[in-house]
């Protein structure tokens, strides 16, 4: 586990901080419609993009892609908190993408708490 990272990116998964992996081969806006979202299922690792901690759509985007079938990687990706992590991983995504300004603010341990 990394406590800070000095990359553009950091994924937070459930046992810390991590360096951006590998690209999402596309990034969902948070008005995609339902029948938009069976013709991304083949793909490996979709991010669903959350632009304010305050816009929770992506969290019925995460839930509706895993009921419709989706098992590649699935990532939460913007301005979601701490705070907005155990939501995240109940609902079906495997990580968090946020920015270092976040990651400044709220380390590691304040995520692992929510883990």
């Amino acid at each position: 586990m990394t406590e800070q990272l000095n990359s553009e990116q950091i994924l937070v998964r459930d046992d810390g901080f991590h360096p951006l992996d590998i690209a999402a081969e596309v990034t969902l806006a948070p008005d995609t419609t339902p029948e938009e979202l069976v013709d991304h299922l083949h793909r490996a690792v979709i991010a669903v993009d959350f632009p304010t901690f305050s816009d929770g759509r992506g969290f019925s985007l995460g839930r509706r892609l895993r009921e419709i079938g989706f098992t590649g990687r699935l990532r939460a990706t913007g301005r979601l908190i701490a705070d907005q992590y155990a939501m995240a991983r109940r609902v079906g995504f495997d990580e968090v993408q946020i920015a270092p300004d976040i990651a400044a603010r709220q380390p590691a341990q304040q995520w692992l708490a929510r883990a």
